[in-house]
């Protein structure tokens, strides 16, 4: 224990306490007005965060001095795998039966006395832990093979998280229906495909995604309006026309940035948290830095993500074992992803998903969740600095 204490990887856990730490300050300060509208105590979501960081700090340390060999053991990987496809099942029929429970067109939640688990957010760690598991037992060089070889090795976690994928769309989560497919996407490549697929495909994706946005741009004032999802996706391209109409999230997070500028109106100052940015401590967090702690605040947490995303990445490229890299890999991917969701979502660069910014944004299952991948990345930096790998 005291050998692992002491080859702590500081570039992993410093980044990650200042932006657990910014997180329960910034909710606070987004939430306290929202909580008073909504007849509760000011501080009760600041209360609530900072028990979901305490917890995840305990969950962070229990991954850290767990050995890594029990992660990559098909009982305990199949178990939980089993469990959240159960639990993305039981959000199925719960909105089949009680299409109440749907928050904002969505059934994500399922409840448990005053708290709520998402299980997409089990889903994500589930799938980075049962993936890496299936493709470095594999062992192949498939690099060399035809693509019907590929095909035939890479289908059956390919449809895993397919299947995953869909249960996330009939939520209907598109976002986090996103996340998974790319997670999938990612780690498939990383698991030793030619250059020449990855880029193929590449560039297959973005005349994709860039055919959909000229086409949805043309088309998106003469569809269906009574949709929400479809009134989300038509705001992104006309926030201001639709300002009354769905636009409004999208118009007040361009207020919230232009009102901080370069330092901010100051810590608890902000004017859209006020009750026209609606649920400014969730997915529009990011705005409320803007106006209150400015481009410099922004840039800061923005930095520190990086300074994550980067050394996690090193990381699987320093590791020997496939696995260790593959699982490195997957959870850099699953936080570059949401990051780039959520931030492009609040600087209208990419239609509104209600994806969170991690370690900042309200919520305990993607609290809890991060901190445990934060354990599982530290305890892979421990073990290539005592086989003298890491730097």
């Amino acid at each position: 224990m005291q050998t692992k204490l002491k080859n702590i990887d500081f570039w992993i856990l410093v980044p990650f306490i200042l932006l657990s730490a910014l997180g329960i300050v910034m909710v606070y300060s987004a939430s306290s007005n929202a909580a008073q509208l909504q007849g509760l105590n000011s501080s009760i979501y600041l209360k609530r965060q900072a028990l979901f960081v305490a917890v995840g700090f305990l969950l962070c340390a229990f991954f850290y001095f767990l050995k890594i060999d029990v992660l990559k053991r098909s009982l305990f990987t199949k178990w939980f795998l089993l469990i959240v496809l159960a639990l993305l099942i039981v959000l199925l029929i719960r909105k089949h039966f009680n299409p109440q429970a749907s928050i904002n067109g969505a059934s994500a939640w399922i409840p448990i006395g005053p708290f709520h688990i998402q299980p997409l957010e089990l889903a994500k760690l589930a799938l980075i832990l049962y993936l890496a598991k299936v493709y470095s037992s594999r062992v192949l060089n498939i690099s060399q093979q035809s693509l019907k070889q590929i095909f035939s090795q890479l289908w059956p976690p390919v449809l895993v998280g397919l299947l995953i994928t869909g249960l996330t769309m009939f939520q209907p989560d598109l976002g986090g229906a996103a996340i998974i497919a790319a997670i999938v996407f990612l780690m498939s490549f990383a698991s030793g495909l030619d250059i020449k697929y990855v880029v193929i495909t590449v560039i297959f994706l973005i005349i994709l995604f860039v055919c959909g946005y000229f086409y949805f741009a043309e088309h998106s004032m003469h569809m269906d309006h009574s949709s929400y999802r479809v009134r989300r996706l038509m705001s992104f391209y006309h926030p201001f026309k639709l300002e009354k109409s769905g636009g409004s999230q999208l118009v007040n997070s361009y207020y919230a940035i232009n009102n901080g500028g370069l330092w901010g109106r100051g810590l608890g100052n902000s004017i859209q948290k006020l009750g026209y940015l609606p649920e400014p401590y969730t997915d529009f967090i990011l705005a409320i830095i803007a106006e209150e702690l400015g481009l410099v605040g922004v840039s800061l947490v923005i930095g520190l993500l990086a300074v994550l995303i980067f050394r996690i990445v090193y990381l699987g490229f320093s590791a020997s074992q496939i696995y260790l890299s593959l699982l490195c890999y997957g959870i850099a991917g699953f936080l570059f992803i949401q990051s780039a969701f959520n931030i492009g979502g609040v600087v209208g660069l990419l239609p509104i998903t209600g994806v969170t910014l991690p370690f900042i944004s309200y919520g305990g299952s993607s609290t809890l969740v991060l901190s445990i991948c934060m354990g599982i990345v530290l305890n892979i930096s421990v073990n290539l600095r005592q086989n003298n790998s890491l730097n």
